[in-house]
């Protein structure tokens, strides 16, 4: 009986060290937000979860580029915790951006709002949007620190 009990109390001991130096479990992936406007000086929160995405944005906010400055993506009609104006947001996973686009996916912050309930057949199809005159103003700061 006390071998078992000096057992369990040594395998006990040695749960709680490794719980007191294991290091901190990883993060979740990268993720950035960027304040993006448009013509129409409304704001609209993006978030980015690619590390070359996230950088090419900071890139466009510090003056470092002016290369591809305008952001396209796939809406999802539902408001986002990080953006809860709007009742839709980007997929952080379509999210790119582009020097040129095609005119149908051409459209402000406020008319996609406007007209959300036509978005995916002839106005976005296929729910992306690339608004023409958007462009990143600002990063915010990290969630939750």
């Amino acid at each position: 009986m006390r071998s078992i009990l000096t057992k369990t109390l040594t395998a006990l001991a040695a749960i709680v060290a490794l719980g007191v130096v294991a290091p901190a479990p990883a993060q979740a992936a990268d993720e950035a937000y960027f304040v993006m406007t448009d013509v129409t000086r409304e704001e609209f929160v993006v978030k980015l979860t690619d590390p070359a995405k996230i950088q090419h944005a900071r890139d466009l906010v510090n003056g470092e580029t002016t290369d591809r400055p305008h952001i396209l993506g796939r809406i999802l009609p539902r408001t986002a915790p990080y953006n809860p104006r709007w009742s839709y947001h980007l997929n952080p996973g379509t999210v790119d951006f582009f020097d040129v686009a095609i005119e149908v996916c051409d459209a402000t912050i406020p008319y996609v709002e406007d007209h959300l309930d036509e978005a995916g057949g002839a106005f976005l199809p296929g729910y992306v949007w690339c608004g023409w005159s958007t462009r990143l103003v600002r990063e915010l700061a990290p969630r939750g620190v």
